[in-house]
C-alpha cells in the first residue's frame, strides 16, 4: 500500500506541474518569481542531498521535480510577475518585500544546509520555503485571477498520499507535509475567496 500511495503522489505532483505550466502559457497563471526562485533552489539542495547520501528512490522524484522547478522558473520571467518597481496593472510596488523575501530566505537555506541538526535543519528549510511564499500569498489575496486552482489541488491530493505513506512517523516526520497541505489549503482560500465573499453579500 505505501508503494502505491509514493506512486500516486508522484504522479499527482507531476500533475500539478503540467497543470501549472499549461495555465502560465494560457495565461491563467501568473507565477511570482521570488517564489518560483525559492522553491527551485530548495528543491534541487534536496535533491543534490540525497544523491550525495546514495538515495536512489526519492531521488528520482526530486530529479523530476528539480527539472520541473527550473522549467517553471524560466518560465516565470516570461509568464510571471515580481521584481517590478511598480506593477503595470494595479501600480503596486512590491519590489522591497521581494527582496527582503528573498534575503530571509536565503538565510533559511544556508542555515538547513550548514547545520548539523537534522530538526534544525527541517525547521530552516520549511522557514525558508514559507518566507518565499509569502510574496506568492501577497500577490494571490490581491489578485486571486494569477493562479491556476486545479494545480494546488493536486498538490493537497499529493501531501495526503505522502502523509498516509508515512509509517511510523513522529512529529519532524510529519511536519514538512504537514506545513505544504496548510500553505497549498491558504493559497486555494485566497483563490476561491472573491467567490466565497459574493455568496456570503
Amino acid at each position: 500500500m505505501q508503494t502505491v500511495l509514493i506512486w500516486a503522489s508522484n504522479i499527482l505532483v507531476f500533475s500539478s506541474y503540467l497543470t501549472y505550466e499549461w495555465a502560465m502559457v494560457k495565461g491563467r497563471a501568473k507565477p511570482h518569481r521570488t517564489t518560483r526562485l525559492v522553491i527551485f533552489v530548495i528543491v534541487i539542495l534536496g535533491f543534490l542531498s540525497m544523491y550525495a547520501q546514495g538515495d536512489r528512490v526519492v531521488v528520482w522524484f526530486l530529479g523530476i521535480c528539480s527539472v520541473q522547478s527550473l522549467i517553471m522558473l524560466l518560465m516565470s520571467f516570461k509568464y510571471g510577475m515580481g521584481f517590478e518597481r511598480r506593477h503595470s496593472r494595479t501600480g503596486a510596488t512590491h519590489l522591497f518585500v521581494d527582496i527582503l523575501c528573498l534575503i530571509i530566505a536565503a538565510v533559511g537555506i544556508v542555515l538547513w544546509r550548514i547545520t548539523s541538526n537534522p530538526a534544525l535543519a527541517l525547521y530552516a528549510a520549511v522557514s525558508a520555503d514559507f518566507v518565499g511564499m509569502i510574496p506568492a500569498l501577497i500577490k494571490t489575496y490581491r489578485m486571486p485571477e494569477t493562479e491556476y486552482w486545479l494545480s494546488y489541488l493536486f498538490d493537497l491530493l499529493a501531501i495526503l498520499a505522502t502523509g498516509f505513506a508515512i509509517q511510523n512517523g513522529g512529529f519532524n516526520e510529519y511536519l514538512y507535509p504537514v506545513y505544504l497541505f496548510v500553505i497549498n489549503s491558504i493559497m486555494m482560500f485566497l483563490i476561491f475567496r472573491p467567490k466565497l465573499l459574493s455568496k456570503r453579500i
